[in-house]
């Protein structure tokens, strides 16, 4: 799971003396909360005119009463944690409700898949398969310290992309660190191969289910919108960055002065065989990690919307093969491979229980942060303030191109990971608002949810908010201003690509998605 769901660090201790550490996603929700309900007195509410599908029509803005009193806004903010999981729309009057009759509003859905991919991933781990099979892949290449460094960071940038691996990385600190070490590189190679390894990959979520998954479906679309431009990204970014490590790793082995941690005393003593090889992979251990790649296979499989992808039609009609899975399959499928994987690992009823419990429980804190981020949207949805903060911003979009549009989106989130560096809140609390304003520039909801991870995934590269950073640096010993000196360059050439893909990427959808606004007026419904 990546640590962008958690917020903060949960291991490293704060040093002694510190007088403040930034609060956890959770408790920036529930400022959040107060402070936007707080805010709902003050802001008129208002509505957009609507199509049948249920976008908002640029230009269409007014005024309408609120029709909540004080005791129904008190009721709201009470209710809100309850409606983010499963408060129920009215059709009539758009009001949400835990005992209302319509549509499912709450996150019911998403919270359940957080705690099933948990299930899964905590009895993955349990089997020691994925621990073990990065152990032996770093082993083996440690004579080839280039192919060492490109071999683990792939790794874990593929792990990124597709399940969001980033805290998990914490564990491998003590087997990469006296590896590097041994070929002659210094600790911030090892900081760097781990830490950016997996960011990178998180950065350009191609079906991350805590980033893309999440979002898209505060977004109101397929998990595989957009995958070919994030699978595109993915590449370039993952092999700018590894070069970007290698390019110091040469350096320091060739001058160790150059070296940006410098030494600890014994670090210049580290030899090639002093480091100990792990043990084998059993077959059962190799079974284990082909059902992992599996899993995750056949979950691409089946979010990807493959007529659309393949054609590059957003209308195509659906091949027959096409799943067209969405987050209640997706759940029951990770609970499924949870189970299997433990019966393939003998676990036994009685641990494959405890673990699948244990991997909810480690897995309950993501899943309330979007519980509390949609409640969040509950608030504003009922005191009917959230077209009226659309409207607000949609001068930002007026006028510009599909392209400047894309940039603004990530320049916008940068801030707003910061704030909240869970991903999955970060993402509820957001797409709200973005997914629209999207519509109004006419670009593909798709490429705005692109611009809003790579945002999140770019600023927890190297915020202090996040437990992969400074738990990190804290376990190879790296000073924090030292990892910050290391990685800025890098952190500005990511920036620019990002622009470029999220530009390119907006550009090459804005005909298809001008063409939803050509609507005949017969199928607009005006807003009650």
């Amino acid at each position: 799971m990546s640590t962008l769901d958690t917020g903060t660090p949960t291991e490293e201790k704060p040093p002694e003396g510190r007088k403040f550490v930034f609060p956890s996603a959770l408790t920036v929700l529930v400022v959040v909360t107060l402070a936007v309900w707080a805010l709902a007195f003050l802001i008129p509410s208002g509505a957009y005119d609507r199509t049948k599908d249920g976008a908002p029509i640029q230009g269409t803005y007014h005024r309408v009463p609120s029709g909540r009193s004080v005791v129904d806004r008190l009721n709201d903010l009470f209710l809100s944690p309850v409606n983010g999981l499963y408060g129920v729309q009215d059709a009539r009057t758009g009001q949400v409700g835990p005992d209302l009759a319509g549509e499912l509003y709450g996150s019911a859905g998403v919270f359940l898949f957080v705690i099933a991919i948990g299930a899964f991933i905590t009895v993955v781990f349990a089997t020691g398969a994925l621990d073990l099979g990065i152990g032996r892949l770093a082993h083996r290449l440690r004579e080839r310290g280039a192919l060492l460094i490109a071999g683990v960071m792939l790794v874990f940038s593929l792990l990124g992309t597709v399940e969001g691996f980033a805290e998990e990385t914490l564990g491998f600190y003590g087997l990469i660190v006296p590896l590097m070490l041994a070929l002659g590189y210094d600790r911030m190679v090892a900081t760097g191969t781990i830490i950016l390894g997996a960011g990178v990959g998180v950065l350009c979520s191609t079906v991350n289910p805590f980033a893309t998954g999440v979002a898209s479906a505060a977004a109101d679309i397929s998990l595989g919108d957009g995958i070919v431009l994030r699978a595109v990204m993915w590449v370039v970014l993952t092999a700018v960055t590894i070069g970007y490590v290698i390019r110091y790793a040469n350096r320091v082995r060739k001058d160790p002065d150059r070296s940006l941690s410098g030494f600890l005393p014994g670090d210049r003593e580290h030899a090639a065989a002093d480091t100990d090889e792990p043990p084998e992979l059993t077959p059962l251990h190799r079974l284990v990690l082909v059902l992992v790649g599996l899993t995750f296979a056949f979950m691409i499989f089946s979010v990807v919307p493959w007529s659309s992808a393949l054609t590059g039609e957003a209308d195509a009609t659906p091949y027959d093969f096409e799943l067209g899975w969405s987050f209640p399959q997706l759940a029951a499928l990770f609970l499924v491979a949870a189970v299997l994987v433990g019966v393939v690992a003998r676990f036994g009823e009685q641990r494959i229980s405890a673990t699948v419990v244990q991997g909810a429980a480690d897995f309950i804190s993501p899943a309330l942060v979007i519980v509390l981020a949609r409640g969040v949207t509950v608030i504003m949805n009922n005191s009917r303030i959230t077209d009226t903060v659309l409207h607000s911003i949609e001068g930002l979009v007026s006028g510009t191109s599909s392209a400047v549009f894309a940039v603004v989106v990530f320049v916008v989130n940068l801030p707003l990971a910061f704030l909240i560096p869970s991903t999955s809140g970060h993402a509820t609390l957001a797409m709200p608002i973005l997914a629209p304003l999207a519509d109004f520039a006419g670009v593909s909801r798709a490429v705005v949810v692109t611009a809003w991870q790579a945002a999140s995934g770019w600023m927890n590269l190297w915020v202090p908010t996040t437990a992969v950073t400074i738990g990190g640096v804290a376990l190879a010993k790296v000073g924090y201003d030292r990892y910050l000196r290391f990685v800025w360059p890098l952190l500005a050439v990511l920036a620019v690509l990002i622009c470029a893909f999220v530009a390119l990427g907006a550009v090459g959808t804005s005909y298809t998605v001008h063409t939803h606004w050509s609507v005949p007026i017969d199928v607009v419904v005006q807003t009650t």
